[in-house]
């Protein structure tokens, strides 16, 4: 009898609030100020049938990394972590880099472009080596951004189509405001990175797009293009964990998934919710 096949959350995140990395953090974050610890994940993880995941990056530092590579050290289901790096300055990001690399599960750099203001930062000339390293070194680079930063991405990724990308969060459409002018904006321009390089695209983030009152078919139509775009073997399933918290809980984010990709067959669906990270992220640890 075949294995079933390993499932994989390609994106969640940890945070102890009193480490002082996260500036983002604040009371009126409501239900995301307070740690969130491996424990607190590993019960849901189990109750989805989830054995592995990619621990993502949630703060511009590097002492940050450090503590999620630690933490991946204590937990061997910690299969990947995705880190940051000073992208403005580069010698030093690229000294980093190489460093990072001694730890086995460190996969990939998040900067966090959402939060910076010039939405052509991804262009500067000034980042090249650390995009060369990033190549080099056989990493991933995770895209944080939204709608208004995807010319620019696709600006980055025709100049350097060796570069390995996925998008995090399917860029973050509109979800709430249903398929106005800014979804086929956004449908447009993920169509074209697509079609014109190689990235991938986590299936995540999307119910906290689409708000409390999200359902199923109000987030159909934004997987649909995703599935049109990228096909199944380009797709990766995250959870956003504990972020989606501020729009439903975890469970029922991963049977909505579920739903939502259940017209893809069993092979593609396996792909998304494991396969392709890892073989995306080269997670060494997870048996396929």
């Amino acid at each position: 009898m075949k294995k079933p096949a390993p499932i994989v959350d390609a994106h969640q995140h940890f945070w102890r609030i009193a480490r002082g990395d996260y500036g983002w953090l604040r009371p009126e974050t409501g239900p995301l100020y307070r740690d969130f610890e491996p424990d607190d994940l590993r019960t849901m993880l189990d109750a989805c049938g989830v054995q592995a995941t990619v621990l993502v990056q949630a703060a511009p530092t590097v002492d940050e990394t450090r503590f999620l590579l630690s933490l991946a050290d204590e937990h061997p289901w910690i299969a990947g972590v995705v880190g940051w790096v000073d992208f403005d300055r580069p010698l030093a990001a690229v000294t980093q880099l190489a460093e990072w690399c001694a730890h086995r599960r460190f996969v990939g750099v998040r900067p966090m472009v959402q939060d910076i203001p010039d939405v052509a930062w991804l262009r500067r000339p000034a980042h090249g080596p650390v995009w060369d390293a990033i190549a080099e070194l056989g990493l991933m680079f995770d895209a944080l951004v939204k709608p208004p930063y995807l010319e620019s991405l696709a600006g980055l990724l025709e100049e350097r189509p060796e570069l390995p990308c996925v998008i995090d969060h399917a860029a973050k459409p509109r979800i709430a405001n249903g398929k106005d002018g800014a979804f086929w904006v956004w449908a447009n321009w993920m169509q074209h990175l697509a079609r014109e390089s190689c990235a991938w695209c986590k299936v995540s983030g999307l119910i906290t797009e689409a708000g409390p009152g999200w359902s199923v078919e109000s987030l159909r139509p934004f997987v649909d293009v995703l599935i049109q775009a990228f096909g199944p073997h380009r797709l990766i399933w995250g959870s956003d964990w504990p972020v989606l918290n501020l729009a439903g809980d975890y469970a029922r984010w991963f049977e909505a998934a579920q739903s939502l990709l259940s017209g893809l067959s069993s092979e593609d669906r396996a792909g998304i919710f494991g396969g392709n990270a890892v073989r995306a992220y080269q997670l060494d640890g997870v048996k396929t």
